[in-house]
């Protein structure tokens, strides 16, 4: 047995329910980069001490072979894509919090790279949102997509960005993007 195919060497694949599209189709764009948010976060996991952290973080994979699974259906098909059900954002509403109950907030904006497994976080975060834009590109082309996959997107880039900060404060380093005193004379913006 192989996984040699061939059928993709002309620039086409096919999505779930066996609709061929074209390899730079925005839903392959999208499931794609979904895809490498979960081998990011399985990079993120295999160098992590925080037993915790670990665990949430294959979690979060398996959430999102859920995601992609949904994003790779094909329009119309007999199967449908999987739901992502309201649970899953109720879920990272709830990581969240706790996240943000056990912290101090923001005080300006961060730079990784002072610690490894909290800079793969880091490195999630930027591919989740990557994978979220795809997704509302796909919707703004009038394609199918569960708008859960959108909202789970930017909540999970929320959680992320949290997680990596909490990473950091438990090894103990200190990622602001400026001198502690000029931090604190400017307000940190959310903007980004």
């Amino acid at each position: 047995m192989t996984i040699v195919t061939g059928r993709g060497d002309r620039g086409q694949t096919d999505l779930a329910g066996g609709v061929r599209v074209s390899k730079a189709s925005l839903r392959v764009e999208c499931y794609g980069t979904v895809d490498e948010l979960i081998s990011q976060l399985g990079l993120a996991r295999s160098i992590c001490r925080d037993p915790d952290a670990k665990s949430t973080f294959k979690h979060l994979q398996k959430v999102l072979f859920r995601v992609g699974a949904s994003v790779a259906a094909a329009p119309g098909s007999e199967a449908g894509p999987p739901e992502i059900e309201a649970s899953r954002l109720q879920d990272l509403d709830a990581r969240i919090r706790s996240l943000e109950a056990g912290m101090p907030g923001p005080a300006d904006w961060t730079v990784a790279g002072e610690d490894a497994a909290a800079a793969a976080v880091d490195v999630g975060r930027a591919v989740c949102r990557r994978a979220e834009r795809a997704a509302v590109r796909l919707a703004d082309a009038g394609e199918a997509v569960d708008p859960m996959v959108i909202a789970y997107l930017n909540r999970l880039s929320d959680f992320l960005w949290l997680a990596a900060r909490k990473l950091e404060i438990d090894a103990g380093v200190d990622s602001r993007l400026r001198d502690k005193d000029a931090a604190s004379s400017k307000p940190w913006s959310p903007a980004w």
